[in-house]
């Protein structure tokens, strides 16, 4: 793991606090270092070196945090610190985060350990961290104002706990939420089982949803955007840089994942069925698991779910709302689909020379052209693979299942090696007659009667010239 080291933060360079009632407070007395990445790559798991064993997690493009024992506290250290994260090879955002981070690193421990986490907060405004999903003393839950005083910038609050069920969970503020949440603050946090078998699997992914409203050229998102964001992201990457799910053929697997966007996400995999194995409110009985190749996940909730990866191959796994695996979404754009714009362009052309008409055709062609836009902005489809481009963006990876990897191998291992005869090909045999068709009322329709118009704006003729306003009529008709 590519991380860095801030050193020891003694008492005297922060004022130490306490989120609630902390025992062993002398034992607070020193501050563990604060490891931190910029790297976007997703970092090997952290085995496990003492206390039970357990299956770590591998977050996606992310990492774990480092901790340390101090008598029979595991301590951890987060540092709430605006970052800089590239969402894809081409553009990167200003955003708050956690480490060096957004989303902030993951937190692993195991059911029964007793945690003391320090959070640093180097943020220009108060922050509060909220342990989503825990059960723990009312002090630690995190709400500023509520259940512990705001901490304010330059200083360090200690939340001390028992994790107390073993599942799937997240972090993020509870102070001024709207902003900080927006701006990319959260973070996952994993207690494994203390029984070593207890649902065991191979590997073991966990990403968390979150989305961003950022201007073309910019770099800072719209933090009172409510629903139009045009970049929806899985720990704040988007495809082509969201890495792959890495996994040896017949592992067991478990993706975890959390939505804290301000919509559902039905996330699909493809090749699978899988069984619906836990949520943030605790394991699904064994018994009581159901199949599914798409599960729902609504704001706030956590998700998880298992499959034997016995099929190999490259399986699409991504969110199911169309528009949320595209980039840089213009809620604006007209839609041009069986629209003649010859002309349009040549009027165009003449004051925006190198003007390519597109869109009468759909969108397909916007995935294999290479069009100049604003610095740092994504394009709206993107991404090769062997047979040409993807046409994808946004919530979109892929689960690579190959025979023969290491059990600690999640190193990318390129393209599928289709068997030969098992890709779907172009016909070119006889020519073949025209299918039949049963005929309809909506039979016969030509590319005149599909086009999409506005019936409140007259057409205009062929050189542009607008209409004479009639008598009696309204000018901006």
């Amino acid at each position: 793991m590519t991380l860095s080291r801030r050193g020891f933060v003694g008492a005297s360079g922060f004022v130490v606090a306490a989120a609630g009632l902390v025992s062993g407070r002398a034992q607070a007395a020193s501050i563990p270092e604060a490891a931190s990445t910029k790297s976007p790559a997703t970092q090997a798991p952290q085995m496990p070196t003492s206390g039970p064993d357990y299956q770590p997690v591998v977050t996606l493009n992310g990492w774990s945090l480092p901790w340390r024992m101090n008598g029979n506290w595991k301590e951890f250290h987060l540092v709430a610190e605006p970052v800089i994260r590239e969402i894809a090879p081409g553009m990167k955002a200003h955003l708050w985060g956690y480490n060096g981070q957004s989303p902030g690193p993951t937190i692993e421990a195991v059911e029964g350990d007793n945690v003391r986490i320090f959070v640093t907060n180097k943020l220009p405004e108060n922050t509060a961290v909220h342990w989503h999903g825990q059960r723990l003393p009312n002090g630690m839950d995190g709400v500023g104002g509520l259940t512990q005083p705001h901490i304010p910038p330059g200083k360090t609050f200690v939340y001390e706990f028992q994790m107390r069920r073993s599942g799937t969970f997240m972090y993020h503020p509870h102070s001024d939420e709207m902003v900080q949440m927006a701006m990319g603050m959260m973070g996952f946090l994993v207690v494994h089982p203390r029984d070593p078998a207890f649902r065991r699997v191979d590997r073991d992914f966990v990403f968390l949803l979150n989305a961003f409203d950022i201007e073309a050229g910019s770099y800072v998102p719209k933090v009172n955007t409510m629903l139009d964001f045009n970049l929806w992201t899985w720990n704040s990457r988007a495809f082509p840089g969201i890495d792959p799910f890495v996994v040896a053929r017949n592992d067991k697997v478990r993706i975890r994942f959390g939505n804290l966007t301000m919509t559902n996400h039905p996330i699909h995999m493809h090749g699978y069925e899988f069984k619906v194995s836990g949520t943030d409110g605790g394991w699904v009985d064994e018994n009581a698991t159901w199949p599914e190749v798409s599960i729902d996940c609504a704001v706030g909730q956590m998700r998880s779910f298992d499959f034997v990866a016995d099929e190999p191959g490259d399986w699409a796994i991504h969110c199911h709302k169309s528009h949320h695996t595209m980039n840089a979404m213009g809620h604006s754009v007209k839609t041009y689909i069986g629209v003649n714009k010859k002309d349009l362009a040549k009027r165009i052309a003449k004051i925006a020379p190198g003007y390519m008409p597109m869109g009468s055709n759909g969108m397909g062609e916007m995935g294999s052209m290479e069009m100049q836009g604003p610095s740092n902005t994504l394009p709206m489809m993107t991404g090769y693979a062997q047979f040409g481009p993807v046409e994808m963006g946004g919530m979109f990876s892929v689960v690579k299942v190959r025979e023969g990897l290491a059990a600690g191998d999640y190193k990318d291992p390129g393209w599928f090696k289709n068997p030969e005869g098992t890709v779907a090909y172009e016909y070119k045999g006889q020519k073949l007659a025209e299918a039949p068709r049963t005929a309809g009322p909506d039979s016969g329709l030509d590319s005149v009667d599909w086009q999409v118009k506005d019936p409140r704006k007259p057409a205009l003729p062929a050189d542009g010239t607008p209409l004479p306003v009639k008598p009696g009529s309204h000018s901006n008709h």
